[in-house]
């Protein structure tokens, strides 16, 4: 079954983790119903692409309206497709939310506590977004794995900080959201480089020479079960952000020059929760 559930056109919810953990609020945003024109029309959440701030603004506003979370307690790294994994507190409630050059310098991937009632942010055009939470310690992360961060192993880094945060790996719960799929992704040898003849055999496909595809999702995925997360714990969505046109944006498609999604995940007090 797929993960993420279309409740409105603005966003994508996990909504089985949210009927089955009372207070969570985790999604992923479309493109569609924002205010932003031409190749970043409409939802555009990206600050750092070179779309009017006001209308990146506004859109982010939409959004937080939506949730009820306003963009002060939104938080976001700034991405740098690398693997350091920040553990966030109440002092960095707003960081990233309405400047980029506000977001936490250097950082991947967040992890947030319930207590904070914060909204940990990242933003994807293609790239992986993982999505974690534990029901027990009520500990949520969400990370940006890019080739690089996949490779880098970021999903090892946030299960060891996840870990040293508390968590126990068997309660330990893992989505890997919308992001380019296997038949889309073609790279070289450079990326290739970096994996081990057993990964290059089970996620890596030569199409022409020097030329192959690689499936981050399922790579991503091996590298969590390598971590100690179990397998049955780490839900897949089906979507790809290349193919699905009318609801993503992609940076492999729209060459370059496109807006962002928004993969969010935070705890709210019930009552706080809009019912769609």
């Amino acid at each position: 079954m797929e993960p993420f559930q279309l409740k409105r056109k603005t966003r994508l919810h996990l909504s089985s983790w949210e009927t089955e953990i009372p207070g969570l609020i985790a999604g992923f945003t479309t493109k569609n119903g924002g205010v932003s024109e031409g190749a970043y029309g409409q939802l555009n959440m990206g600050l750092h692409v070179a779309d009017n701030e006001k209308n990146v603004l506004e859109n982010r506003r939409i959004l937080s309206k939506e949730l009820h979370v306003p963009l002060s307690r939104w938080i976001s790294g700034e991405q740098v497709h690398g693997t350091k994994v920040y553990l966030a507190d109440t002092a960095d409630a707003g960081k990233g939310s309405v400047s980029f050059n506000s977001s936490i310098s250097g950082v991947d991937g967040l992890i947030m506590n319930e207590s904070d009632s914060m909204l940990g942010t990242a933003f994807f055009a293609d790239c992986v977004p993982l999505f974690f939470v534990d029901p027990i310690t009520r500990i949520a992360g969400i990370a940006h794995a890019g080739w690089k961060g996949t490779v880098g192993q970021i999903a090892w880094e946030m299960v060891q900080k996840l870990k040293e945060a508390g968590v126990s790996l068997e309660n330990l719960k893992v989505a890997i959201g919308p992001s380019i799929s296997k038949e889309n992704y073609i790279v070289d040898d450079v990326v290739l480089s970096y994996l081990s003849d057993e990964q290059k055999q089970k996620f890596t496909k030569e199409v022409s020479p020097k030329q192959y595809v690689i499936d981050l999702k399922e790579l991503n995925a091996d590298i969590l079960v390598q971590s100690g997360v179990f397998r049955h714990n780490i839900e897949v969505t089906t979507y790809c952000t290349f193919q699905d046109e009318r609801l993503f944006f992609s940076h492999r498609r729209d060459n370059g020059k496109t807006g962002r999604m928004l993969g969010f995940i935070g705890f709210l007090e019930t009552d706080e929760i809009m019912e769609d």
